[in-house]
C-alpha cells in the first residue's frame, strides 16, 4: 500500500478503505460479495481493527453493507439507484454553478484551474482510449478538484461520494462491453473550458447533456447485449 513513513493506525485504515474502494470500482470486488474482517486482514498482512474500521468507512460510504454476524457485502445497486445517483450529482452541480457561480469563477481564475485542466486532459486521453481503469481515478480527480473550487468540503464530499457509487454500479456493465474505444464520455476539458473563460451557461449546458448522456447509457447497458459505452 502506498505512504512513506511511519504508518499511523488512522493512515492504515484510510489505505485499506481506499484499496478496497479501488477493488470494487475495478470489479474485483463484485456486487454481492461478502468479505470478512478476518479474510481482509489476511489479505493486507494487517490486523483485524484498522480493517474492521475501514470497512465501516466504506459502510457510511453505501460501498459494503454489514450483515449481522457475517462481516460485510458488497452493495448491490440497481438501475433505480443509478438513476438517483445521476439526479442527485445533477443538483448538487447545478448548485454549484447557480448559487455559487462567483466562488467557483473567482477560484478558476487562480492557479487552481492548471490542476483541474491536468486532470481533464488525463481523464480525456483515457476515455477516447477507452482505458476504464485510468479513466475512473482522473475522472474522480477531476470532479473532486472541480467541486472542491468552491471551497465547502461537504459539497466536494457529497459530489464524490455520489460519483462513487455511480462508477460501482456502471463498471460491471461497461466491462462487458467488446471495446470502449471512443465510445465514452470525453468533455472534460470543454467544461474547463467553460468554467476558465467565466461561462457558467455553456458549463450547465455541458453538464446538462452529460446527465442525459448518462440516463441513455442506463438505458443500453441495462438492455442487454452490446451496447454504446459511456462515462458513469
Amino acid at each position: 500500500m502506498p505512504g512513506a513513513g511511519p504508518v499511523t493506525r488512522n493512515t492504515l485504515r484510510q489505505q485499506i478503505a481506499e484499496a478496497l474502494r479501488d477493488e470494487v470500482l475495478a470489479g474485483r470486488l463484485p456486487a454481492g460479495r461478502h468479505v470478512t474482517v478476518r479474510e481482509i486482514a489476511e489479505q493486507y498482512g494487517v490486523s483485524a481493527t484498522p480493517v474492521r474500521e475501514a470497512l465501516v468507512d466504506l459502510s457510511v460510504q453505501g460501498l459494503v453493507d454489514l450483515e449481522h454476524h457475517r462481516g460485510f457485502q458488497v452493495h448491490r445497486f440497481t438501475p433505480d439507484d443509478f438513476r438517483n445517483m445521476v439526479e442527485a450529482r445533477a443538483l448538487v452541480i447545478d448548485g454549484i454553478f447557480r448559487f455559487a457561480t462567483e466562488r467557483v469563477l473567482d477560484a478558476a481564475g487562480s492557479d487552481g484551474l492548471a490542476s483541474v485542466r491536468r486532470r481533464a486532459e488525463e481523464a480525456e486521453r483515457a476515455s477516447r482510449a477507452g482505458d476504464l481503469d485510468i479513466l475512473i481515478g482522473y475522472d474522480l480527480r477531476f470532479w473532486g478538484e472541480l467541486g472542491g473550487l468552491v471551497g465547502n468540503p461537504y459539497i466536494s464530499d457529497l459530489l464524490h461520494r455520489v460519483r462513487v457509487q455511480g462508477w460501482a454500479f456502471v463498471v460491471p456493465h461497461l466491462r462487458r462491453q467488446r471495446s470502449l474505444k471512443g465510445r465514452l464520455w470525453s468533455r472534460h476539458s470543454e467544461l474547463v473550458d467553460a468554467v476558465g473563460g467565466r461561462d457558467a451557461v455553456t458549463a450547465q449546458r455541458i453538464i446538462a447533456e452529460y446527465n442525459d448522456h448518462s440516463l441513455r447509457l442506463l438505458d443500453h447497458l441495462t438492455a442487454g447485449g452490446e451496447r454504446p459505452g459511456g462515462a458513469g
